[in-house]
């Protein structure tokens, strides 16, 4: 018995579909073509609170999709932040991409070290029953978690806090 889950529905509720569709179709150097520069990004005079969580609500919204690129380069500061502060996960993660990269050169082929020889099977479970305790005792959810809620502060507060800008401020009202 398989359960199906109606991703459709659930994106079409929230109005995710089209937010996920266009990151699909880019590339790397198309992401990041639309980075605002910093000026605009870091501008102290338009950041203020919000009156209600309906203003809240439609500030999140437009500097989510306006600042995407510049918020995707936080993350990934954020990101490279945790890495650098805890190396047991750094030498997992490279550890695991470059056991993977050895493995799949072999091509299916069967690894002869000596008189011993071990198929790309028992390659890949030693790669992973050495990789997992390692990322247990190093801390990688606690890394994760700290990433989501870091990146979600950041991300979520400067988009709150930061006022559109006066000629995009109008142009959703009804004259």
């Amino acid at each position: 018995m398989s359960i199906q889950v109606p991703i459709d529905l659930l994106t079409s509720r929230f109005s995710m579909g089209e937010r996920f569709s266009s990151l699909r179709a880019n590339t790397i150097g198309n992401r990041f073509a639309n980075l605002k520069p910093l000026s605009e990004f870091l501008d102290i005079k338009r950041v203020n609170k919000p009156e209600n969580f309906v203003e809240m609500q439609s500030r999140v919204n437009y500097n989510l999709g306006h600042f995407s690129s510049n918020y995707a380069i936080v993350f990934l500061m954020l990101c490279v932040y945790g890495l650098l502060t805890k190396p047991l996960v750094l030498f997992d993660i490279i550890f695991v991409t470059v056991g993977m990269f050895i493995i799949g050169k072999l091509d299916g082929q069967d690894l002869e070290f000596g008189t011993q020889r071990f198929s790309t099977m028992q390659l890949y479970t030693g790669l992973w029953v050495i990789a997992i305790p390692i990322a247990l005792i190093s801390g990688v959810f606690g890394l994760m978690m700290w990433l989501i809620g870091a990146s979600g502060v950041v991300i979520l507060g400067h988009a709150a806090l930061l006022d559109k800008p006066i000629d995009e401020a109008f142009s959703g009202e009804v004259v």
